[in-house]
């Protein structure tokens, strides 16, 4: 492995995939560097907006046959390294970075002033809760901190400004293409099913994710038998868990109402439980993760104390709507993975739940069984709704569930009734774009099945691009369909 501060050569050939946010980072990141930087995305009108720019593009049907005249290529990280360019790269010993690696390469060698402290979070559900949390401990601490990575601005746009501290969410996808990251202090919170059709199987995704745990300090939720495990086997010096019960040496956990740090110091209290201002159990773990990222940089207690209390959840992440005839409406568009979704149901006792999308590939039968007990009734929309339905059916046969389809080619039921077969119902566009219809049609047959005391949960466990243009703009219709109906 070449030193971490080891950058491409002055004139050396680089070819930048994805003319995204990302790609742009990349390219401004890369100018100063000297090298020739090549552009190529599978969207025309990308690269023609970037050749006029004076970016040089080429197609990547182009860049793949050419890919040994390349010292090296740097990738958005939504491309897997089965995409034929960073196929054809690895078969041609053309090394592939990340924008993660760039920056982490860039920081380290020294470019940008003094290295800054990189504090890591990654996990299948709460990172960019725990992100946000861990970003208003430092703050609230006194250190100069930026939000970015998955969250806020890529890496390689902060690091001109003047701070110290990095609170950087991570995607398993961005972890993957940064082999020589070894940030002061990394955190997985948990790992479950989530993207196998991008890292082929659940163990190239959990070895993706481990990469945050090769610095100087490892944390780990003790809660989630795979972050367990992969915290046990972490290289690196100092390992830390954190669990929702009492702390044994060397862990932070709960006792008697209260965030204890029984790892950096010796059983002291962090914050009160009761300030956390996200419900249920997902809310304690992720502040416990965030808690020790801050104690592995001496933030001290009452820091992380006046953050907690303070600290406001983010848009689309267990946002309340509206509250109308006793019913609760939750947009927690974010949950785009069973797992999220399960933590964000067992948050509340009686829930219509809204689901589908597109799985990525994952299981929902195990999420579903466990909290089919909270289920009131199901709205189920999407690509793989059929795939919630009969998880719902084997699982939790009495649940009221009705699917909401566009098209011409179902039959519809005026009246949801409990048991295994779902109400069908033909979502009508009309004039409307499809994501206002479906929102519309999803409201209207949720408010059917609730009853007061319940909470209508949007939570789909699915990614969104099927019927929206991501999780925020499914939130967002989401919320524009409950007050149109409530108010």
């Amino acid at each position: 492995m070449p030193e971490v501060s080891e950058l491409p050569e002055p004139g050396s050939a680089v070819l930048v995939t994805g003319a995204g946010v990302t790609g742009r980072a990349i390219l401004a990141a890369l100018a100063p560097l000297g090298v020739r930087a090549t552009l190529t995305d599978d969207r025309p009108a990308a690269l023609a907006e970037y050749a006029r720019q004076g970016v040089p593009v080429v197609d990547p049907a182009e860049a793949t046959a050419a890919i040994a005249d390349f010292a090296l290529v740097i990738t958005s990280p939504g491309f897997p390294p089965t995409a034929p360019m960073l196929a054809a790269a690895r078969t041609a010993g053309v090394p592939v970075w990340g924008d993660i690696e760039l920056a982490w390469r860039l920081d380290r060698s020294g470019r940008h002033g003094q290295p800054r402290q990189w504090l890591v979070v990654t996990g299948t559900n709460g990172k960019t809760t725990t992100t946000s949390m861990l970003h208003a401990m430092l703050e609230a601490g006194g250190r100069r901190a930026a939000l970015c990575g998955n969250i806020g601005e890529p890496v390689l746009d902060v690091l001109d400004r003047p701070v110290d501290v990095l609170a950087v969410e991570l995607s398993s996808f961005q972890l993957y293409w940064a082999p020589s990251l070894r940030p002061d202090a990394g955190v997985v919170l948990n790992v479950a099913e989530d993207h196998l059709d991008w890292h082929g199987s659940m163990d190239a995704y959990a070895r993706a994710k481990a990469r945050a745990l090769t610095g100087r300090v490892a944390v780990g939720g003790l809660e989630d038998a795979v972050a367990a495990r992969l915290l046990a086997a972490a290289p690196a010096p100092v390992r830390v868990g954190f669990r929702l019960t009492s702390p044994a040496l060397g862990e932070v956990g709960v006792r008697e109402g209260a965030l204890v740090d029984n790892a950096f110091a010796d059983e002291l209290v962090l914050a009160q439980t009761s300030t956390i201002p996200v419900a249920g159990p997902v809310g304690v773990l992720d502040a416990l993760g965030a808690a020790c990222l801050a104690r592995a940089v001496d933030v001290p207690a009452g820091a992380i104390a006046d953050a907690l209390a303070g600290f406001r959840v983010g848009r689309h992440r267990a946002e309340v709507v509206a509250v109308a005839d006793g019913v609760t409406y939750v947009d927690d568009s974010k949950a785009t993975n069973p797992h999220a979704a399960q933590a964000s149901i067992s948050a509340y006792p009686r829930v219509i739940w809204i689901a589908g999308g597109m799985l990525k590939g994952a299981s929902v039968d195990e999420m579903v069984a466990a909290v089919r007990s909270r289920l009131a009734g199901a709205v189920l929309i999407g690509r793989d709704r059929a795939v919630v339905g009969e998880a719902l059916s084997r699982h939790a046969p009495d649940v009221p569930v009705v699917e909401l389809v566009t098209g011409e080619d179902s039959g519809v039921l005026e009246k949801p009734e409990s048991g295994v077969t779902p109400v069908t119902r033909v979502i009508e566009v009309g004039s409307k774009p499809v994501s206002d219809a479906v929102m519309a049609a999803v409201v209207d047959a949720a408010r059917g099945l609730a009853a007061p005391g319940d909470t209508v949960l949007l939570a789909p466990a699915g990614a969104s691009f099927d019927q929206f243009t991501g999780y925020g703009h499914r939130g967002d219709a989401f919320a524009s369909a409950v007050r149109a109906a409530t108010r």
